[in-house]
């Protein structure tokens, strides 16, 4: 037999045996492929099933570790997600990603001064990431810390001028530090980028009753909001003994 021959059977050989090493690996990319499809679609029962089996055979995995940090959240089980996530961040403590899902775990919890050193880190790896600004905002808000909470908002509102979140939520700063008229304007912000969110006719209806004396405008948006599917805004007309949909006589 000619050299090149032989030589050609050996190399077509060692491919193929390499192929077959690699099998079981591809095998396993599938799983974790299949866990984290799953996850996506909100099916976080099958997900979490594929990826425990994936994790237990490539426990150093981070991704397939944040990715049942997120289906372990969508179970309602949020301190093994925070187990999971703590781990995933050890081999890779930059993952903006992973640091998000921790901060807003953290929240879940109710730890947010926790919460509010994980958005700063997050932050500091990605100036402009506008999730982190924003949610710590909103803890700074809900600890009290109103001047620093706007000046997260503003961040953020300047990052990202067209999501409602942002607006919304410095409303409910403005709100608690007693400022309505600039409440009711990010408020209405919010509604315009958003015409079915909701909750910011809620707030706002709120400001209309209660601050600003302008009963009918705040009829107006519990009625759209009742409409919307808010249950707090027809709890509202309720208890002003208007019926959703009817006119104040």
């Amino acid at each position: 037999m000619r050299p090149a021959t032989l030589f050609r059977r050996s190399v077509i050989a060692s491919l193929a045996f390499l192929m077959i090493l690699a099998l079981p690996a591809w095998a396993d990319q599938a799983l974790m492929v299949k866990g984290m499809d799953a996850q996506k679609a909100g099916r976080n029962a099958e997900a979490l099933k594929l990826l425990n089996e994936y994790v237990r055979r490539y426990p150093q995995v981070t991704e397939a570790r944040y990715y049942r940090a997120l289906a372990l959240n969508g179970l309602g089980r949020k301190k093994e997600a925070l187990e999971d996530v703590d781990k995933a961040l050890v081999d890779n403590p930059s993952n903006v990603n992973a640091l998000l899902l921790k901060g807003n775990l953290l929240v879940d919890l109710d730890r947010r001064p926790e919460a509010i050193l994980i958005y700063s880190q997050a932050m500091k790896f990605d100036p402009r990431n506008v999730e982190a600004c924003k949610e710590r905002g909103e803890c700074l808000a809900q600890e009290g810390q109103f001047v620093e909470a706007i000046a997260d908002l503003n961040r953020a509102a300047r990052l990202a001028p067209l999501d409602p979140w942002v607006f919304d939520k410095r409303g409910m700063v403005w709100f608690c530090q007693g400022e309505y008229q600039r409440a009711v304007d990010d408020f209405t912000t919010a509604i315009r980028l958003k015409p079915d969110l909701a909750i910011s006719y809620f707030f706002r209806g709120n400001m209309y009753r209660h601050h600003l004396g302008q009963r009918d405008k705040a009829i107006a948006d519990y009625q759209e909001g009742c409409r919307l599917g808010s249950s707090l805004c027809c709890n509202e007309l309720e208890k002003m003994g208007i019926k959703p949909g009817a006119r104040e006589p």
